[in-house]
This record gives structure tokens, C-alpha cells and sequence, in this order.
């Protein structure tokens, strides 16, 4: 059982998640937190790993740390995906177990579930048919991390759970407009054609030095003339334009959003709260216990359950907790939250001959729900936040 001292060593913790989860552990009083930067620390060494294990001692591992991109990286660097993701994953958990860490958390994605997974996706729905092909090697990776959890918990009677977190946004969302997500895209595109609309050239600076947009940042824009114009033309490659942003696609592609606290508030509601046992519903099956023998294997007294190694107890699987909120809107109805929230006066338009992507993409969050924990951020007043919050990173 963790306490307030017990040493928690959180792996991303500069990233969406990983910052909130630090930032939820720290309002609660936990105050022995360790990070590492990527340049302080590369998971991807094994070397690495194990030296900073055997200095730092932590309790409890949370797992936020991965290699990630959009759909185009995705594709062209599909190796990598697998490659780092894998090693990354091997590292924490087999140094975490050679350890004694006593609780991991590791944070994956509703990309592992099946392209065709039929809606809204329950966590049972697992390798139940094909994933989607572009971003295959990051579900394979994240799928065997979250089974590596599964099956050390099966063999070792340690007690880590996988989370996998829906769409995320948030405080320290990536908003880079050659690589960012559907949300802070949006938002930023309605933003700067309101500022062209405005003519309000200063702010344009201040946002494209923040975040250079193909090599383009602010210096050029403040003087009317080639560099100005060389930045509205790079500006239109994105669909955005003075008064006006073209979005990809019809617009009716139904998708969920979790605030990225409300996120951070689930990751640490599972790893101070729930343990394997209540994960695989051990209430239904009485007097089973998971714990290691002095030999290694996995001691199970009075084995009246289901256990992952003995064919006669049955299966063990799907132990993962899906983290979202249950409910969906289209890509249009998010487009007016967003424009709503910036104050923008302009046209949206969406071009058909754009892909769509996957038409719907929901996860059933019942299990979450029976383990104590609801979301508290519902989507238009994250949306206001999230523009909040993106002004404020501009000053």
C-alpha cells in the first residue's frame, strides 16, 4: 500500500499526461515524486534503466513515457514506433519487477482496439479482429505492454494495471500544427484567421515565434510585404485564411475527449486505489489469491477462480481499464465549441475531399465506473480551458 512518503517515479513527466499526473500526486501531498527528462534519462537504454533503478528505489512506477506522433509519422517511421515503444516498456517493467517496485501504472491508447471494434468498444474487444494500419506498430507495442502487465501479474503476483486513456487534451497540449491533434489543430487554426480577420499582426508574431509554423515565425509579419505574405501562404496550406478555416473532411466524425487532468485524476484514483484483484472482478470468485511462492511461480490458495497459467481455472485476460467519458460529439459540433470559445465571426467550412479517418471511435467506460471513478470535465468547459490555457502559453 502506497503513503505519502512512499517514492513514486513518474517516466513522461513532462508530457500531457505524465505533467498531470505529477501535478494530481502533489496536490494530494504526495511529495517524493522522481522524473527524468529524455535527455537526463533514455528508457530505450537498458544500461540506463537499471543504473537509475538501483540508485533511485522507487515504490511505484507510473509508465507515461512513450514515442509518439501523428498519422503521418506514424507511417513513415513505423519501426521506430515499435522499436522504441517495446524497449521503452521491456526497461520499466523488467526493472520494476527486478526491483520490488511495489504498484506500476502504464498509460496506453484506445488505438489497440480493432479498426472495426463494434461500438462502443469494451475492453473485451481486444485482438478480437485487425487493427488499424497506421498506427499498427504503436497498438502492437502498447498491446504488449499492457500484456506484459497482465502476464507478470499472472507469474509474479505483482500488481500492475494498464490504463488506456481515450482521446486526450489538455494543459500542455501540443498545438504545432504540422504534428498536433484534432483539438488544439482546430483551435489554433480559428485563432490565427481571427487575428488575420483582426489584422492583428502582433499577436500573429507572438504566436508564430511561440510556434514556428514550417520554418515561418513571427519576425517577418510585422512589416506588410514578402515575409507577411510568405506567412499567410503557409498559413493557407493549413486551411487557414482571413475570416475563414477549411477543416479536412465532412465533419461527422463522432469522437470522444478526456480532459487531460480528469486523466491524471483516473491514473491516480487506479494506482492508490485498485489493485489486479479488483481489476479481474476477484469478488466473483472467492478465495483466490495471487502472491509469489518462494520458488517464483505464482501461489494460488484454494484456487476457486480463474487463473492465466492453469488451463482448468480458465482465462485471465483483458485486465485493462478504459479511461474516457462515454460520450461523443461530431468533429462539426466540436468545431462550434471551438469557435464559441475563441469568439470567432468567420465561416468553417469543411472539405469533402479530405479524409475523414475512423467514423467513431468509443470506449465503454462501465468498468472504469464500477472501480469508483467518473470524469468531471464535461467538453464544452474543456474546451474554454484548453483556450485559456493556450493564451496564457502566448504571454
Amino acid at each position: 500500500m502506497l503513503n505519502k512518503n512512499s517514492k513514486i517515479y513518474i517516466a513522461g513527466h513532462h508530457g500531457l499526461v505524465g505533467s498531470a499526473i505529477w501535478n494530481n500526486l502533489k496536490q494530494r501531498g504526495y511529495q517524493n515524486l522522481v522524473g527524468r527528462s529524455h535527455k537526463e534519462l533514455d528508457l530505450t537504454d537498458q544500461y540506463a534503466v537499471k543504473k537509475f533503478f538501483d540508485e533511485e528505489q522507487p515504490d511505484a512506477v507510473v509508465l507515461a513515457a512513450a514515442f509518439v506522433g501523428g498519422i503521418m509519422a506514424n507511417s513513415l517511421y513505423r519501426a521506430d514506433f515499435i522499436m522504441m515503444n517495446m524497449k521503452i516498456q521491456c526497461n520499466v517493467i523488467s526493472e520494476a519487477y527486478a526491483h520490488g517496485v511495489k504498484k506500476l501504472l502504464f498509460l496506453g491508447s484506445t488505438c489497440i482496439y480493432p479498426k472495426n471494434a463494434p461500438q462502443p468498444m469494451k475492453e473485451d474487444c481486444l485482438l478480437t479482429s485487425p487493427l488499424e494500419y497506421t498506427n499498427e506498430e504503436y497498438a502492437i507495442a502498447k498491446i504488449a505492454g499492457l500484456k506484459m502487465c497482465e502476464s507478470y501479474n499472472l507469474q509474479y503476483g505483482t500488481n500492475y494495471i494498464a490504463v488506456m486513456p481515450t482521446n486526450l487534451y489538455g494543459p500542455n497540449d501540443n498545438f504545432h500544427l504540422e504534428n498536433s491533434h484534432v483539438m488544439p489543430a482546430m483551435m489554433r487554426k480559428v485563432y490565427l484567421a481571427k487575428l488575420i480577420h483582426d489584422g492583428a499582426w502582433d499577436k500573429i508574431a507572438i504566436d508564430l515565434d511561440k510556434r514556428p509554423v514550417e520554418g515561418v515565425n513571427g519576425s517577418g509579419v510585422m512589416v506588410q510585404g514578402s515575409e507577411r505574405q510568405k506567412a499567410l501562404e503557409v498559413l493557407a496550406k493549413y486551411g487557414i485564411y482571413d475570416n475563414k478555416v477549411v477543416l479536412w473532411g465532412t465533419g461527422t466524425p463522432l469522437r470522444e475527449f478526456l480532459w487531460s487532468e480528469d486523466m491524471a485524476d483516473a491514473s491516480v484514483h487506479v494506482l492508490l486505489n485498485v489493485d489486479f484483484k479488483d481489476v479481474i472482478g476477484i469478488e466473483k470468485y472467492s478465495s483466490v489469491h495471487f502472491g509469489a511462492s518462494t520458488d517464483g511461480a505464482v501461489d494460488r490458495n484454494h484456487s476457486a477462480g480463474r487463473g492465466g497459467a492453469i488451463p482448468s481455472l480458465g482465462e485471465i485476460r483483458n485486465c485493462h481499464i478504459n479511461v474516457g467519458t462515454g460520450k461523443e460529439l461530431t468533429i462539426r459540433e466540436l468545431s462550434e465549441l471551438v469557435v464559441k470559445a475563441v469568439g470567432f465571426e468567420g465561416e468553417v467550412e469543411f472539405d469533402a475531399t479530405k479524409p475523414d479517418g475512423t467514423m467513431r471511435k468509443l470506449i465503454d467506460v462501465s468498468k472504469l465506473h464500477s472501480l469508483g471513478w467518473t470524469h468531471k470535465i464535461e467538453i464544452d468547459e474543456g474546451v474554454r480551458k484548453l483556450f485559456e490555457w493556450y493564451q496564457d502559453s502566448l504571454k
